[in-house]
């Protein structure tokens, strides 16, 4: 597996991503109606923030986008957001385009990363972040309408550079 800047030619393969995972209205708080070029709009990260994807040949496996959390005298701290297809999970991607992320936060002088809405009953992310060094700072109860869970909350969380 590669991580690799994204490319025009990857977006089919990516918003095919995107619209799973905001379709299953799991993990993340994107509209399920988003359309494609809501998708571009909200997932292709401007500079200086960077969209990355993670390939096996020609096959996108997942994507991650990363930049400043904030602008002005918030933007010392990164955030970044990460997907992978429904066939690549437990393989590592999640994993690998995090650590991707906290690299290349790290080599731009943030000082931290912060991640503002990790749906709670997303064991396997909440479990690679704290894996990862990340610590939950709290927690909004019921923020997060989950479809067949209900009512979940959602986890600010935070790691220092």
């Amino acid at each position: 597996m590669e991580i690799r800047e994204f490319t025009e030619a990857d977006w089919p393969q990516v918003w095919s991503i995107v619209r799973e995972v905001v379709r299953a209205e799991e993990t993340f708080v994107y509209d399920p109606a988003m359309t494609e070029e809501q998708a571009r709009q909200t997932w292709l990260e401007p500079a200086p923030g960077r969209t990355v994807v993670a390939v096996e040949g020609d096959r996108v496996l997942g994507t991650a986008k990363m930049g400043a959390n904030r602008s002005g005298p918030g933007a010392h701290v990164s955030t970044a957001s990460f997907m992978v297809a429904a066939g690549a999970r437990g393989r590592g991607v999640g994993a690998a385009l995090c650590e991707d992320a906290l690299a290349w936060a790290g080599a731009r002088g943030f000082a931290g990363m912060q991640f503002n809405a990790v749906v709670e009953s997303n064991e396997a992310a909440v479990r690679l972040y704290r894996r990862l060094g990340f610590e939950v700072l709290g927690t909004v109860p019921g923020a997060f309408d989950h479809p067949t869970l209900g009512r979940v909350g959602l986890h600010l969380m935070y790691r220092e550079l």
